[in-house]
C-alpha cells in the first residue's frame, strides 16, 4: 500500500501511544510532526517519549535541533519529506504523528507558505518588537498588512505571527496571497482522537501535574543556566515560556501550573479547530482508537 498515516490531534489526546501501536502492527516507523519534540534537552516540558514509550519503533524528527536554534516549517518539511519519501519508496507505510499541524500539511500538501526562507535577524527585530510594544501592537502589525491571516490567528500566537510578518518582508507577499490548497498528490489517511472535551481537559491536567512532578521547573533552569532564555525561539512553547516568567517574578508553582493548564486548553482548542479542515480527516471515538482498527481502515481504503 503505497499510502501515509497521519496521526493527528490535540494535545495529551493519546496520538503518540497510538502511533507507536500503529507503527509496530504496521513494520514502519514514526516521523514526529511537533514542533518542540525537535529540541534538544526539552523533554519534561514537551512530554517528549522516552525510549520505552518508544517501544523499539525508530522515530524521525525528534531531538535534531539546538535550543539555540530557530527552525520553522520550511526547515521542517526540507528535513522531514526525504524521510517520507524512502520509507514509501521502501514499501512501508510512514506514520506521521503530532499536533503542529503546519508540519502535517507541509508533508501532505504542495504549500506555498514553506518555500520562503527564514531570516533570523528578522525574526529578531520581531521578537524586540514584541518586547517593547507587547503581543497586541505586534498582532495589530500583521493585521495591517495581512488582515485575511490575522483574522485566522490568535493574538497569543507568537510564532506563527511573527512568521506571517516575516513571510511578508521576505517576499514581498501576504501569506493570505500564497498558495495553500490543500491538495494532496499522496493517498492518506488521517485521524484524530475525538475525546469529549471535559475528559480531554482532564488529560491534559494531569499531563501538566506528572510535568511538575518530573521537574520541569528543573528543566527549565538548566536551560536558563546554559543562556537559553525567553529570547530563544524554543522558550516561546507552553510550559516553557510560563516557568520562566514565574521565576522571573517570583510566583508560586501552582499558580504557575494553573496557567500553563489554561493556556494549554485554549491551544488544544485550537488544534481541533485546525485539524478540522484537514480534508478527509475521521474522529475516531477513544475506544475505536487502535492499530487493529486503524490497519482494517487502511485495508478497505485500498
Amino acid at each position: 500500500m503505497n499510502k501515509i498515516l497521519v496521526i493527528c490531534g490535540a494535545t495529551a489526546s493519546g496520538k503518540t501511544s497510538l502511533a507507536v501501536e500503529c507503527a509496530k502492527k504496521l513494520n514502519t516507523e514514526v516521523i514526529s510532526a511537533d514542533s518542540q519534540l525537535i529540541y534538544k534537552g526539552l523533554n519534561i516540558g514537551t512530554a517528549k517519549p522516552t525510549a520505552e514509550e518508544m517501544c523499539g519503533v525508530k522515530h524521525h524528527m525528534i531531538d535534531t535541533v539546538e535550543p539555540s536554534e530557530s527552525f520553522n516549517v520550511g526547515n521542517y518539511r526540507e528535513k522531514a519529506l526525504p524521510i517520507m519519501k524512502n520509507l514509501l519508496a521502501s514499501g512501508k507505510i510512514p506514520v506521521i504523528c503530532g499536533g503542529t499541524g503546519f508540519y502535517i500539511n507541509s508533508l501532505l500538501f504542495d504549500l506555498s507558505y514553506g518555500n520562503t526562507e527564514g531570516s533570523e535577524e528578522v525574526r529578531r527585530r520581531y521578537a524586540e518588537f514584541l518586547d517593547q510594544n507587547g503581543k497586541e501592537a505586534l498582532f495589530e502589525k500583521l493585521r495591517e498588512i495581512d488582515a485575511e491571516t490575522a483574522e485566522k490567528l490568535h493574538v497569543n500566537d507568537i510564532k506563527r505571527i511573527i512568521r506571517a510578518l516575516e513571510i511578508y518582508e521576505l517576499s514581498g507577499k501576504k501569506k493570505s496571497e500564497q498558495n495553500d490548497t490543500l491538495i494532496s498528490e499522496y493517498d492518506y489517511l488521517a485521524v484524530a482522537i475525538d475525546w469529549k472535551r471535559e475528559e480531554l481537559y482532564e488529560r491534559i491536567n494531569m499531563r501538566v501535574d506528572k510535568m511538575f512532578e518530573d521537574g520541569l521547573v528543573e528543566e527549565v533552569q538548566g536551560l536558563l543556566s546554559r543562556g537559553i532564555d525567553e529570547k530563544f525561539q524554543c522558550m516561546q512553547a507552553i510550559g516553557y515560556k510560563e516557568v520562566v516568567f514565574g521565576l522571573k517574578n517570583g510566583d508560586l508553582h501552582s499558580t504557575m501550573r494553573d496557567i500553563i493548564k489554561q493556556n494549554t486548553r485554549h491551544y488544544a482548542k485550537r488544534q481541533i479547530v485546525f485539524f478540522k479542515k484537514l480534508p478527509n480527516i475521521v474522529w475516531l471515538n477513544p475506544k475505536d482508537a487502535t492499530a487493529e482498527h486503524i490497519s482494517e481502515m487502511l485495508n478497505e481504503s485500498k
